[in-house]
């Protein structure tokens, strides 16, 4: 690994990230959060764009900072090029190009969902990274699929969601129980205090390694109506229990699918990645199959689960020792293949 220096920049969504790599060891990881978007109960694009314009520069200049480097100590600029909100993604590219031009640095795009997964080779991500061939579950609030990664940028996608990713689906039962988006770790925290067997939603019957979770959100949604209609404090009453039913049901149909493709495949490296990996009974259910199915399991730091920067400027760092960069003419994506 390289001692070279990067800058890397995330705007992917609502959180505008800079981060400072040197080598694989992070100097410095600093993210502005949107809490202008718990009003409307999700993501606002436009508002989200114009908050990225305002952040940018103070995010950037922190981690700058924090790391303790001249700006001219810089090798290069790595940035989240999509997939994500087009407009969100505009501000973080405009951003890095004018940058790297005055710097004169290389330009580094970065696919954000391989940097969900290679976050796991960030130097402090885990005690030892995941070796190769090994099966990632990336699952966030845009995104929900089981990834065969091959190598460093060799992956496939072997099963992924036909509708609502796992967090959409969080979120949006969530709303259904009248609690503050993101409703995530609201669901995971209320959980705990909860009876997970109390209640019982359907799931999904798919044959291959694809998810859906748009019938949970449905059978959440007609199970509530008719119990308010029996007693309109039900949800208030039972609030504990329905999160931790909501989860348990959530978690199951998320690992029996990685698990059917551990099996199939004879792989024991499984890794997860994305804003939902910071789930505490998603950790627990992958802790448990490291002693029951025999799993070397690989959970990032909670820092490197959500939407940060940090994971840009790992892939960044690995495309820059293979001397992959990207020009000026370069534009933002809401759609980036894996």
């Amino acid at each position: 690994m390289s001692d070279s220096i990067i800058l890397g920049i995330e705007s992917s969504c609502d959180d505008t990230s800079a981060a400072i790599i040197k080598g694989n060891s992070i100097l410095s990881n600093i993210a502005a959060n949107q809490e202008i978007h718990k009003e409307y109960g999700g993501v606002v694009p436009e508002l989200a764009s114009r908050a990225h314009q305002q952040n940018i520069i103070p995010v950037v200049e922190k981690s700058i900072l924090k790391a303790n480097i001249q700006q001219n100590a810089i090798s290069a600029i790595g940035f989240t090029r999509g997939p994500g909100l087009l407009g969100s993604l505009l501000v973080g590219t405009s951003f890095a190009k004018s940058l790297a031009m005055s710097l004169d640095v290389p330009l580094i795009e970065v696919n954000h969902l391989q940097a969900h997964i290679l976050a796991h080779f960030i130097d402090d991500a885990n005690p030892m990274p995941p070796k190769f061939p090994f099966l990632c579950l990336t699952v966030s609030g845009g995104h929900t699929m089981i990834v065969l990664v091959k190598d460093y940028f060799d992956m496939e996608i072997i099963g992924k969601t036909i509708d609502d990713a796992a967090g959409e689906a969080f979120d949006k039962i969530g709303k259904i129980f009248d609690l503050d988006y993101p409703a995530g770790p609201i669901i995971d925290r209320l959980a705990k205090e909860g009876n997970p067997d109390a209640f019982k939603f359907n799931k999904p019957k798919l044959d291959n390694y694809d998810y859906s979770f748009s019938g949970i959100k449905t059978s959440v949604l007609y199970f509530i109506q008719k119990e308010v209609k029996k007693n309109p404090d039900f949800i208030k009453e039972n609030m504990n229990d329905l999160c931790a039913s909501v989860q348990k049901c959530i978690i199951e149909i998320l690992m029996n699918k990685l698990e059917k493709a551990a099996k199939d495949l004879d792989i024991k490296e499984v890794a997860i990645a994305g804003g939902v990996s910071a789930n505490s009974a998603l950790r627990k259910v992958m802790q448990d199959n490291h002693e029951k199915l025999g799993w070397n399991i690989y959970i990032p730091k909670f820092e490197y689960t959500t939407d940060n920067a940090a994971m840009i400027a790992m892939v960044a760092q690995l495309k820059f020792e293979r001397g992959e960069f990207t020009d000026l003419r370069t534009t933002a994506t809401s759609k980036y293949d894996l």
